[in-house]
């Protein structure tokens, strides 16, 4: 067994991502944020540490924070290890505490961004630190970056540093960032743990519908709004296909093995089979009941309207009007998402990329996702780790661009009744001093051995 985490790393993390909170660094979006006071806190940690931090910028204020940890192995492939400092709005008349308030009560620290992601900033600078007090080195290089504008484009961000300052990611092969490795308890006294490995692309899309503006009390068969009603219905209601990934293949194999299915076998390069020929998907995640959240939105493309803009008055009707559509696909499967939104649309609606990002895949079976796996069920050995791919996106999808294979790992221990998920971009986000605890550790055991 490797050393004991430092114990002052474990007090660190929580003042660490309660200060975090505490910079208010919401993104609204169209470059409205202002990262640089949470970046410079973070620089100021890493240098404590003795590393040497670069503050970068594309515009005034959105600052990123990128530093390097020479490893032992100068041969050895480097790691990329990265946090964003951007959050998502909060209306404090919603919450119980206020959301910048970094409140540490009963064992909980509250504020927007406890668990997407100051909690893992705070992990990283925790673990950085202990590193510098006890002489620690890893085996290869590790390059810390932490990041704005995630919750937005990215473009002030990792899409920056990727573009522009690819030489300071020199070497790195792998990365890992948020979004895995917590307590998914089943409700039948199992813990799950997935760690995700992969990411569905992303595809935003703004659909505009022309017409005949006129007078709202006259005929009108050429009617803006009702063609963009028309596509929005079609697209919300229609039905993809399954198309499984590798990791989401591997990920239902794993929990079938978890629930006693054991009549299913892989067929192909990403179907599944049993004794009866192909199986039925949808019937699958029924048979593994509440652990089918983990894939039942990743198992085929989605599209999602959510907003709706046209007119200005009641008895206008206007000659455009615009909607816009949050489309995620599976990797591999562009082409079909934009063949099918050319059909659903239909004439009359056009349809363009609002913003767009790749698909991302890792492998499952690499030392790295072996070692994550070793870390967590060293630290929690009741725990079943599974892989699993992520329905959103991250800022590996940027940082991909420089040939960085991403993972998602931000491990928490988690009580029963807690719902992580339902706290990315909710009201009262929080996270239990206990699960900042579990996840230095965890995180300081990976990175030793990774």
């Amino acid at each position: 067994m490797a050393e004991q985490t430092d114990e002052q790393s474990l007090d660190e993390v929580v003042r660490f991502t309660s200060d975090l909170i505490r910079v208010d660094t919401t993104n609204h979006g169209g470059g409205d944020c202002w990262e640089r006071p949470a970046a410079e806190y973070a620089a100021e940690q890493l240098a404590g540490a003795g590393l040497e931090p670069v503050l970068l910028e594309r515009s005034r204020g959105r600052t990123n924070v990128v530093a390097r940890i020479e490893g032992t192995d100068p041969s050895a492939d480097a790691l990329l290890l990265h946090g964003h400092l951007d959050v998502v709005p909060a209306r404090a008349d919603d919450w119980s505490v206020h959301p910048f308030s970094g409140e540490v009560r009963d064992g909980v620290v509250w504020g927007r961004g406890a668990v997407d992601m100051k909690n893992m900033d705070a992990m990283i600078l925790a673990v950085v630190r202990a590193w510098a007090r006890l002489g620690v080195r890893p085996r290869r290089d590790i390059v810390v970056a932490f990041t704005a504008d995630e919750e937005a484009s990215a473009e002030d961000g990792s899409g920056f540093l990727a573009d522009k300052h690819g030489e300071l990611f020199e070497g790195c092969t792998e990365g890992v960032s948020e979004s895995g490795a917590y307590t998914f308890h089943d409700g039948a006294g199992r813990q799950i743990y997935p760690i995700a490995a992969g990411e569905r692309g992303t595809g935003w899309l703004r659909l505009t519908a022309r017409g005949r503006a006129g007078h709202g009390s006259k005929v009108n068969r050429d009617n803006a709004v009702t063609r963009l009603a028309a596509a929005v219905a079609r697209i919300g209601h229609h039905e993809w296909p399954v198309r499984l990934t590798p990791t989401v293949r591997a990920a239902l194999l794993e929990l079938s093995a978890l629930y006693g299915i054991d009549d299913l076998k892989p067929a192909g390069p990403v179907g599944l089979v049993d004794s009866g020929g192909p199986v039925d998907v949808d019937a699958l995640l029924d048979r593994i009941g509440p652990a089918a959240a983990l894939v039942e939105s990743t198992v085929r493309s989605s599209a999602n309207p959510t907003m709706m803009d046209a007119g200005y008055k009641v008895n206008v009707i206007p000659g455009e009007a615009v909607a816009y559509v949050d489309g995620r696909y599976p990797p591999g499967g562009d082409d079909e998402f934009a063949e099918t939104l050319d059909r659903l649309t239909g004439p009359g609606v056009e349809w363009e990329f609002h913003h767009r990002e790749v698909a991302l895949q890792a492998p499952v079976d690499s030392v790295t996702f072996a070692r994550m796996r070793a870390a967590v069920e060293e630290f929690a050995p009741e725990g079943h780790v599974v892989p699993f791919c992520m329905s959103g996106g991250t800022d590996a999808k940027q940082f991909s661009r420089l040939g960085i294979t991403g993972y998602g790992f931000t491990p928490l221990k988690l009580p029963p009744g807690f719902d992580y998920n339902a706290l990315f971009h909710g009201v009262d986000e929080r996270v239990p001093v206990e699960a900042l605890h579990f996840g230095v550790r965890v995180l300081d055991r990976f990175l030793r051995t990774a």
